[in-house]
């Protein structure tokens, strides 16, 4: 059963960075793409990153372009999001994500299997 908690999240100066980590408590080498989102606050759910098993990465075109990074730990169910050059409009809560499918999808619908969310906060 896919189980999601994240970590990672807090205060930090514009221009920082932070890491944050996502595991999977379900049973090891899950084949499920997991894909991280944010929502900021007054919008909708969005898109940050997604990566396969195999280790395809899909970025944003959009949210957070060229100042992210997704990594992924098979043997461990853990996917890591880091982010730099920080600025006070990504403050949200970033949550992760899974579905039951290889492929990673850029919508909310197309993952059943969502972390409670870490908040990331922006600010100096």
């Amino acid at each position: 059963q896919v189980q999601l908690a994240e970590s990672g999240g807090g205060l930090v100066q514009p221009g920082g960075s932070l890491r944050l980590s996502c595991v999977d408590s379900g049973p090891p080498f899950s084949t499920n793409a997991m894909a991280w989102f944010r929502r900021a606050p007054g919008k909708e759910r969005e898109f940050v990153a997604g990566i396969t098993w195999r280790g395809h990465i899909t970025y944003s075109k959009e949210s957070m372009k060229g100042r992210v990074a997704i990594s992924r730990a098979n043997t461990r169910n853990t996917v890591t999001l880091q982010m730099s050059s920080l600025k006070p409009e990504d403050t949200a809560v970033y949550f992760c994500a899974a579905r039951d499918f290889e492929a990673v999808e850029t919508e909310p619908d197309d993952y059943v299997h969502w972390g409670q969310g870490t908040q990331v906060t922006v600010s100096s």
